[in-house]
């Protein structure tokens, strides 16, 4: 149990036994809370099977745009990702019009399954409230966090009991593997709150929807993204007015999938912002470099 649900149990238990009731709690209301505490004491976030691999990944460079719902580019995103001795290195960065940088480097494997080695993901600038730095290594278990609240750096490092199905820097590779007629497909995620806690992510498809490519009529499959916080906190925070928003993903409903557009947030709580791949613009106005050095 993590420090901040061991202390509101405690101090339930205090306002049911001994009668105080500094958050102006009703006795009821207390009762209740102490019962889900009991509850959250033998109730754990249970681990799912990893994904299985139905079309492996490889080399890739791609382009993506960052907006917000209603349009405004916020960030440009460029995806790289690269084959070695059997372990691939994705790396996602998003660079925005204000100076910050959101950057996620993932190392995984896809024998049979995705199984994820290791993320690093930094967060900072003033896009973001609290500037983060998340280093999970899922093989030993230690996730380390390093933020800034107010105005103090500080380090939180902790050794979880990480699940096979982690999916970390890796969802998107994740989503286009599930067969759209999957009923639901829980996978572990581990978010930064900035202490780290791990969460459980329900992706179900959520119907079809057309799109046109070069004139040509082709259809996605839209699968939507649901945060469980889990336990008393995931009882609590919709009770606030603080449940993370659901996310959503396109991927092409063609032969072999790929990821067209998702709506998410980039932090939790954040608000839902929408990437999308891009083609590239020229201008002719700029003058090729190989030109020219040819004179």
């Amino acid at each position: 149990m993590s420090k901040e649900v061991k202390m509101i149990c405690e101090r339930a238990d205090a306002e049911r036994y001994h009668n105080v009731y500094p958050f102006k709690m009703q006795p009821r209301n207390a009762l209740v809370l102490s019962l889900l505490c009991a509850l959250f004491l033998v109730t754990t976030i249970a681990g799912a099977d990893p994904v299985r691999v139905r079309y492996p990944e490889g080399s890739v460079h791609g382009y993506l745009a960052l907006r917000s719902l209603d349009g405004k580019l916020l960030a440009a995103g460029d995806l790289t990702q690269t084959v070695q001795h059997g372990r691939l290195t994705s790396r996602l960065i998003y660079r925005f019009e204000d100076g910050s940088i959101d950057e996620d480097t993932a190392v995984f494997t896809q024998n049979g399954t995705f199984r994820l080695i290791s993320d690093h993901r930094i967060q900072k600038g003033p896009m973001f409230p609290k500037p983060t730095e998340l280093t999970i290594k899922a093989q030993t278990g230690e996730v380390t966090v390093r933020y800034t609240e107010n105005g103090e750096d500080k380090v939180e490092t902790t050794h979880m009991d990480l699940p096979d199905d982690l999916s970390n820097g890796i969802l998107l590779d994740v989503v286009k593997n599930i067969p759209a007629e999957a009923e639901e497909t829980k996978i572990s995620y581990v978010a930064a709150t900035p202490k780290p806690r791990l969460i459980k992510l329900s992706l179900k498809s959520d119907g079809t929807e057309s799109f046109r490519s070069a004139g040509r009529v082709n259809h996605a499959h839209r699968f939507v993204i649901h945060a469980d916080l889990g336990g008393i906190m995931g009882v609590i925070a919709p009770m606030l007015g603080k449940a993370p928003a659901d996310s959503y993903a396109w991927v092409s409903g063609d032969e072999v999938p790929a990821f067209l557009r998702s709506e998410s947030p980039v932090y939790l709580g954040g608000p839902v912002l929408r990437t999308e791949l891009v083609s590239p613009v020229w201008n002719r106005s700029i003058p090729d470099p190989a030109a020219k050095s040819a004179k």
